[in-house]
């Protein structure tokens, strides 16, 4: 009897033991899972009401193609990095899901500008080969060729020089330093203008601490430490322009801007 009941003693531990391991697993999972998802879409997200605005206004003028430029470069170099040194996937398809961002947004503004011209321009394609109009294509075909070019040519050179470190490092590095000059843009209209007279401060806010979540995450991760620079890099321009809003606070004299920086 005494056996039996030392028996039952014993499944009722081994089972409260599993049960609090069982919830502590399922925990950190859901953590990571949650984390993994806004590593995901958090960059994409300002795009949905810039997008929105976009079609509703018919006019995109005040978006420039030159930031889609920027992120579909950083990107592709991102993913062309991947086949020379595996990082995590979440990171990977982040960048699958902004080169998809990119180029819908690049559709849209190509489909709105064309509608509102009242005098029909002459077209300009990626295949006259005109340096003046490099990005400035009348048709979204000829962004597409223009990346998958890119793309391509990159893909090569990866492939040839996979089994070099120095080269697979060095692409890496090109990519999350592209991505990180994202705001020196803003940075530098600040800076000339000595006025950040119209740019929101809680939109620079959202960047900081978006930036310092990534941040974060690619530590916690282990990320190759591109993604870590990246992140530093970003975290310091983002307080430079807090920096100003605070140095320039009594200069209001200004038009209202435009922030170019999205990621």
């Amino acid at each position: 009897m005494k056996n039996q009941t030392c028996i039952n003693e014993l499944r009722l531990s081994r089972n409260k033991t599993m049960n609090d391991n069982y919830e502590q697993l399922t925990v950190k999972d859901v953590t990571s899972y949650v984390a993994s998802l806004t590593i995901i879409f958090g960059g994409i997200i300002p795009y949905i009401p810039q997008y929105r605005e976009i079609k509703r206004k018919r006019d995109a003028e005040g978006f420039s193609l030159y930031v889609c430029l920027t992120l579909l470069i950083a990107n592709t170099l991102r993913i062309l990095f991947w086949f020379g040194k595996h990082y995590e996937t979440p990171l990977l398809i982040q960048s699958i899901i902004m080169i998809i961002t990119m180029f819908t947004m690049i559709k849209l503004s190509v489909n709105v500008h064309n509608r509102s011209q009242i005098i029909k321009i002459k077209e300009r394609v990626f295949t006259d080969l005109e340096t003046k109009f490099f990005w400035k294509w009348t048709d979204f075909q000829s962004y597409l060729d223009f990346m998958l070019l890119f793309a391509i040519i990159g893909g090569i050179l990866m492939y040839w020089f996979i089994d070099i470190p120095i080269f697979v490092e060095i692409v890496g590095f090109l990519a999350v330093l592209i991505e990180a000059m994202l705001g020196i843009p803003q940075f530098l209209r600040n800076f000339y203008n000595k006025s950040t007279s119209g740019m929101s401060i809680t939109m620079v806010s959202m960047w900081t601490l978006g930036d310092l979540f990534k941040t974060f995450y690619f530590v916690l991760r282990e990320a190759p430490i591109q993604f870590e620079v990246c992140g530093a890099l970003q975290i310091i321009i983002d307080i430079a322009i807090l920096t100003q809003v605070y140095i320039y606070q009594k200069n209001t004299s200004m038009h209202p801007q435009v922030i170019t920086r999205a990621d």
